[in-house]
């Protein structure tokens, strides 16, 4: 299975990159380890569920393309530098990544949410972002002069989400730290944005949509495409984000959303 993706190519968008990928195993990230390998590239998935990586990595492989896994905890720094130095060590180099790794939490009001879930989300979804662009920059630096990362957000991060506040938050300060690394990393030929999914069909959302059935429709409704959208259609716009032909393109967060926040 290749999940819509076509047989790797050395032509492609991402042909001769190295690119590593968290968050893997499944949904966002697993469709575009995919179709980054699909587009050229050599690719790393990075993620805590061994079956669900070697399982995506098989798939890669068998349609011709080029990957590894390594088990990676986000939520510790040296886990991360880690898969950082694994892909450098087995590819010799580093030129593009992307950050998707991330968790829920129970969809509660602030006053009724638990303090553990919210150290669990922060250190998953802003701190393990935050320390992945620190070592992929510093390898990217070193390996390859320059280089591209793509941070996944939300659009819950463009304003107030009732049930969502530390998610949404959250997403908002991914944000910022896309706009700022583009700052930062901009002048050494390192692009940084961002991708900003809308209602996408992805295990957070089936459970989601498990103990809130009405959740799909009141989304669709919200939607001028009237539909969810696919993890592959989420890779699509971080493959674009990644590629030389967005040459020209940093510090941006790209909504990608159906018209959701139109």
């Amino acid at each position: 299975m290749n999940d819509g993706t076509t047989s790797a190519t050395s032509e492609g968008l991402l042909a001769g990159k190295v690119v590593l990928v968290t968050g893997a195993g499944r949904g966002i990230g697993a469709a575009a380890a995919r179709r980054f390998a699909a587009e050229g590239a050599s690719v790393v998935l990075a993620a805590r569920t061994e079956s669900q990586l070697a399982s995506t990595v098989a798939d890669i492989r068998g349609s011709g393309g080029r990957a590894e896994y390594k088990i990676t905890d986000l939520t510790d720094t040296a886990s991360v530098e880690n898969a950082v130095r694994f892909t450098v060590d087995t590819y010799g180099r580093l030129d593009a990544a992307m950050n998707n790794g991330g968790i829920g939490v129970p969809h509660v009001p602030i006053d009724e949410t638990r303090e553990e879930d919210f150290d669990r989300i922060v250190a998953t979804n802003f701190k393990g972002v935050f320390f992945s662009i620190a070592s992929e920059v510093r390898a990217m630096l070193a390996t390859a002069n320059g280089g591209s990362i793509v941070n996944v957000s939300s659009v819950g991060s463009f304003r107030g989400a009732a049930g969502l506040s530390a998610y949404a938050a959250i997403k908002r300060a991914v944000n910022s730290l896309t706009e700022t690394a583009a700052i930062e990393y901009g002048p050494q030929g390192i692009r940084v944005n961002a991708v900003a999914p809308g209602t996408t069909m992805t295990e957070m959302m089936d459970k989601w949509a498990e103990s809130n059935p009405s959740v799909l429709e009141e989304h669709r409704s919200m939607t001028p495409l009237r539909r969810p959208g696919t993890p592959n259609e989420i890779a699509e716009a971080a493959l674009w984000l990644l590629s030389d032909k967005a040459a020209y393109v940093t510090g941006i967060v790209t909504r990608v959303d159906g018209g959701m926040m139109a």
